[in-house]
């Protein structure tokens, strides 16, 4: 029940930016444990730079970041950040815990991983809902236009 509980708060931390499900370096570090928080990633990713291509981690544009800023609800202009956000798809989180190399970083990462997958399930099972409830109204146009 526990681990379920904790998909569910690493699911609410996965967002769509530029068509991809990603994690924002900061959620990253707090969930890894960093003791230096995003540093710690960010420095990880300098130094190994041929481990994270565009698509496995990339950095925000301003207007990314504003966007998603708009989505917190408690979020305040006085806690801007100097440095514009890393986010890591699911192969970057994946290629990330290869290179902390920690208990923790391994252990969480493959909580990241279930919920991803549970993501694209629960994305894929309301698409095939979609289709068949778009199908019906076809189906029954006709009908529908007498109502």
């Amino acid at each position: 029940m526990n681990e379920i509980v904790e998909e569910l708060k690493i699911e609410k931390m996965i967002y769509e930016i530029r068509g991809k499900q990603v994690m924002l370096d900061s959620d990253l570090a707090k969930l890894y444990q960093c003791k230096n928080g995003t540093k710690e990633i960010n420095q990880a990713v300098k130094r190994n730079p041929m481990k994270f291509p565009s698509d496995f981690c990339f950095q925000l544009t301003k207007e990314e970041y504003l966007d998603l800023r708009s989505q917190f609800v408690s979020a305040k202009e006085k806690n801007m950040i100097r440095t514009l956000p890393y986010v890591f798809t699911e192969q970057g989180v994946a290629m990330l815990a290869t290179i902390l190399k920690t208990t923790i970083a391994t252990e969480i990462s493959i909580k990241i991983m279930r919920a991803f997958v549970a993501m694209r399930k629960y994305i894929g099972s309301n698409l095939i809902e979609q289709k068949y409830i778009n199908h019906l109204v076809l189906e029954h146009e006709d009908k529908i236009k007498l109502l």
